[in-house]
């Protein structure tokens, strides 16, 4: 290999390796979520609160779509992302309400 191969491969390298950790980091962080949006559900079904929570999703996805912003990510990707875990936290709710 070439000095500029060899170079760019690891370059390669050094960013595969940051994002397997920052893949690390998002599951993790999933998961710990999901651990409080299960809670959450269980409260819910105690207390005979419904699933979803419009209001508090809209803000939800404002407050999502400004940190998007601010971190230079697409917001329309993390609206898209947003509604993904939602839709699925509902389904977990309401599946501890039957």
């Amino acid at each position: 290999m070439t000095d500029a191969v060899t170079r760019a491969a690891d370059i390669l390298k050094g960013h595969r390796e940051s994002i397997d950790r920052l893949d690390a980091i998002l599951v993790y962080t999933l998961g710990e979520r999901f651990k409080h949006t299960q809670a959450v559900g269980r409260l819910k079904a105690d207390h005979a609160l419904p699933p979803s929570d419009p209001a508090r999703e809209a803000a939800q996805i404002a407050r999502l779509t400004d940190l998007a912003n601010r971190a230079d990510l697409d917001p329309e990707f993390a609206k898209k992302f947003l509604n993904f875990i939602i839709q699925e936290v509902i389904h977990h709710h309401k599946k501890h309400q039957s």
